[in-house]
C-alpha cells in the first residue's frame, strides 16, 4: 500500500456520523466517535462464543502517549501510558467476552449499579449477563471485597480473589494476627471464606467455594513439594485471562490457530 493511499484511508475512516447532534447520542461524549463501533465489536464477542465456567476480570491498557483527558498511567503494565479498559475474559483461553472503556467520572456503567463504588460497579456491569449461570469469577485485590462477594452469592455466582486486609466487613484479627511461614488462619461466614497464609509474605484471600484446605504443589524448580491453600492454587490458574488476551501472538502454533478462530468475528 502506498503512503498516499494509506493517508487517504486514515483521512476518511470514521466510525460515527459527524453530522449527528449531541442530543442523538446517549453515550459518553468523550467516546462519541468510536462508541458505536466498540459496542458492535463487544456484541459480536458475546454472540459468537459462550465462555467456560472460569472467568476473570482485570484491567487492560491500550498504549497511547498522545493528548487525552482520560489517559491512564499504570506502572504494572508494560505500556504504562494509555487507555484503560475493564475486561471480562475466559480464564483458559483469554477470550474477551465483555469490555468497558474507562473515561473517568463519565464512564458508562450499568445504571443498576451506579450506587456502588468503582471496583464493584465495574465487575457487576461486566458480569451482568452471566449472573445466575453458575460462573466462577477470579479478581485481584482492587475488586475483591466481602460486599461484592455477597452480591455475587445472591446472583448464584462464585468469586475467588486476593484481598486487601482493610476492606470493610473483615474480622479485625485477620490483619492483626501473626502467622509463621506455611501457617494459615481462616474465617468462615456462610459460603464466604477469608484466609491469611504466609509464604514469603502474608497473603490474604477471599473465596466463596473454598475453605482452609491445603494441597501439595510441586515447585517450579527441582522435585520439592510444599503445601498451599486450594484457593491460592485455583487463583493462580484462573486469574490470567486478561493477560492472555493481551498477548498478540502465541508461541504455540495450535494456540495461535485457536486464537484466530475465536477472534474472527466478521
Amino acid at each position: 500500500m502506498s503512503e498516499v493511499r494509506y493517508g487517504l484511508l486514515m483521512k476518511f475512516l470514521h466510525f460515527a456520523n459527524k453530522d449527528a447532534s449531541s442530543s442523538d447520542l446517549d453515550h459518553n461524549m468523550k467516546l462519541k466517535k468510536i462508541i458505536e463501533f466498540h459496542d458492535l465489536v463487544v456484541h459480536k464477542f458475546k454472540s459468537v462464543y459462550v465462555p467456560k465456567p472460569d472467568i476473570s476480570v482485570d484491567e487492560s491498557l491500550i498504549a497511547y502517549k498522545g493528548r487525552l483527558s482520560w489517559k491512564q498511567y499504570i506502572t504494572q503494565k508494560r505500556a504504562r501510558f494509555g487507555i484503560k479498559l475493564f475486561q471480562l475474559c475466559e480464564s483458559e483461553r483469554g477470550y474477551i467476552w465483555n469490555s468497558l472503556i474507562y473515561t473517568g467520572k463519565g464512564t458508562a456503567f450499568n445504571e443498576n449499579y451506579n450506587d456502588y463504588g468503582l471496583s464493584k460497579k465495574s465487575v457487576l456491569t461486566l458480569i451482568h449477563e452471566l449472573k445466575g449461570k453458575g460462573y466462577c469469577l477470579s479478581t485481584d485485590n482492587f475488586y475483591t471485597s466481602p460486599e461484592l462477594a455477597e452480591l455475587l452469592i445472591d446472583s448464584k455466582t462464585d468469586i475467588c480473589g486476593t484481598l486487601r486486609p482493610n476492606r470493610k466487613g473483615l474480622p479485625v484479627s485477620l490483619k492483626s494476627s501473626t502467622v509463621k511461614k506455611g501457617e494459615i488462619i481462616a474465617f468462615q461466614k456462610g459460603k464466604m471464606c477469608v484466609l491469611k497464609w504466609k509464604d514469603k509474605k502474608p497473603l490474604y484471600m477471599l473465596s466463596t467455594f473454598h475453605n482452609a484446605d491445603m494441597i501439595e504443589v510441586k515447585a517450579k524448580k527441582g522435585d520439592s513439594v510444599k503445601q498451599k491453600p486450594k484457593a491460592i492454587v485455583f487463583y493462580n490458574n484462573t486469574m490470567g485471562g486478561v493477560d492472555r488476551s493481551d498477548q498478540c501472538l502465541s508461541y504455540n502454533p495450535v494456540a495461535r490457530n485457536q486464537q484466530r478462530k475465536y477472534y474472527k468475528i466478521f
